[in-house]
């Protein structure tokens, strides 16, 4: 028994967490005096513990193949406090691994020439604050109002001002923020939530958002309660081609429209980092495409770039949702009618066809399907596809880790080598997808043949990507630096 060393894990960490407390005093006079937000390869320590502070750089191991400290971050973060910065994005993280390799003494001096463009002084990111309104609250509704009041920061980015429901009982109002509250997967609201019967209102950390019954969505007058110029976001899915959805567009208030899920008909489908520089200023209306296709779009893009994809089969291992019954029941759909939570129920999926929407140079060459599964979150997509040019295990999986390090993708695909990931482990990732390393197959008699395991949080990385699209429709562009 080494009790020498027993003393001195201990003393590493409580020294680490000393560090890591010391740091949220920064991260928090950053973002909220100047509107910056720090990540760590891509995972945000903007209103966390000093102990997810440390978790958050233990991780880091799992995509470079290399430690990294709060020690070593420490004082390239209390430098960057020192900087007179503009609203941005910086990843401590890529900065603390540059700045080790520079060969640069002054860690002043080196983010002095890294951060160059954005040391102009804090500014409001809008002149006017964007308005938005949630039409309908359901899962990805109730994501939505927890990403946006977390970013809300100084109040000059985006405000939701107001949730569409239909108006169930009297208990209506008090029963919709319980469920902002409380979440039986992704956790508690990180916050406070109070009700306000006069107003009907939800007031989340200060947000106040009031509860508007309408069976019709032409019918609403939204400046009545203060809202213009509004961005709304249907969560309903029960319209989804371009007459339905331009229906919000006839409302007093709102002048664009943003589908939570996929879009028929001449509606563009989006997914943030593929085709969102196609978006027409011009345009009323956009879709954010479906959790699969936000999922899928950016691996086998960077796949095609590199290696050619002749064809290929899509498996989507996808949690049940409220689409599917929780007993035995009668349903719309084949299979889908059998208990979700009792079932692996096969199933269609629109994801091949729309992965071709958003990557035209596949059309025709991908097939799909779905296996809805007894999970409620997290899902899973099996790809399986004949390249052009071959390749093996260890060659592709560094490519996917340097592009979830550095590329235009980064946060759209993550990268893990671990070989005790599970499902659960992946709630939360606020990346599209998250390719498992470890899993990657390749066939040694044809290395054209390559099977890749992508997993997705459908619910919260699905609502990250579509804030991704809201927030380009809004205007909202800060820098993320280092550049790639």
């Amino acid at each position: 028994m080494d009790l020498a060393k027993e003393a001195l894990f201990f003393d590493a960490w409580t020294k680490a967490e000393d560090v890591a407390t010391k740091m949220l005093v920064y991260l928090n006079e950053l973002r909220l005096q100047r509107g910056v937000l720090i990540h760590v390869y891509g995972r945000s320590i903007a209103k966390v513990t000093s102990v997810e502070v440390i978790k958050v750089h233990r991780y880091a191991k799992l995509i470079t193949g290399e430690d990294l400290t709060v020690e070593e971050t420490y004082p390239v973060l209390a430098a960057i406090a020192r900087l007179d910065l503009s609203p941005c994005r910086l990843d401590l993280g890529k900065l603390t691994f540059k700045y080790k390799r520079s060969g640069v003494a002054s860690v002043d001096d080196f983010l002095r020439s890294e951060l160059g463009s954005v040391i102009t002084g804090s500014k409001l990111v809008l002149a006017k604050p964007q308005d938005l309104v949630l039409y309908g609250f359901g899962r990805i509704g109730r994501l939505l109002a927890r990403i946006l009041i977390d970013k809300v920061g100084k109040g000059d980015k985006i405000r939701p001002r107001a949730i569409v429901v239909r108006k169930s009982g009297k208990d209506d109002l008090e029963k919709r923020a319980a469920l902002l509250r409380y979440d039986s997967i992704h956790g508690k609201f990180s916050g406070t939530i109070e009700i306000d019967e006069e107003e009907n209102a939800i007031i989340a950390n200060g947000n106040m958002m009031r509860l508007i019954d309408s069976a019709n969505p032409e019918d609403i007058d939204y400046t009545q309660f203060g809202i213009s110029d509004a961005i709304l976001v249907d969560n309903t899915g029960k319209l989804s081609d371009r007459a339905g959805l331009s229906r919000h567009l006839s409302a007093k208030g709102i002048k664009k429209v943003i589908l939570s899920a996929p879009g028929k008909g001449d509606v563009p489908n989006i997914v943030y980092g593929i085709n969102n520089n196609t978006i027409d200023p011009n345009e009323g209306v956009l879709s954010a495409a479906s959790c699969t296709t936000n999922a899928i779009a950016p691996v086998l893009k960077v796949v095609h770039d590199k290696y050619g994809i002749v064809s290929g089969h899509i498996e989507s291992v996808h949690s049940y949702t409220n689409d599917q019954n929780l007993i035995d029941n009668f349903h719309k759909k084949p299979r889908r009618g059998r208990a979700a939570a009792l079932n692996m129920v096969i199933t269609s999926t629109g994801a091949a066809g729309a992965v071709s929407k958003v990557l035209p140079e596949l059309k025709g060459k991908m097939t799909g399907n779905a296996i809805r599964v007894p999970t409620p979150n997290v899902s899973l997509a099996i790809l399986k596809l004949t390249l052009q040019n071959p390749t093996n295990k260890e060659e592709i999986n560094e490519y996917f880790r340097g592009i979830a390090l550095n590329s235009a993708l980064q946060n759209q695909i993550d990268f893990v080598n671990s070989r005790e990931i599970a499902s659960s482990d992946i709630i939360g990732s606020r990346h599209a997808g998250v390719v498992d390393g470890d899993a990657t197959l390749v066939n040694e008699a044809d290395p054209r043949n390559v099977v890749l395991y992508v997993w997705y949080d459908n619910e919260y990385g699905y609502t990250c990507q579509l804030m991704r699209v809201i927030q380009q429709m809004a205007g909202i562009d800060l820098p993320d630096l280092p550049v790639y």
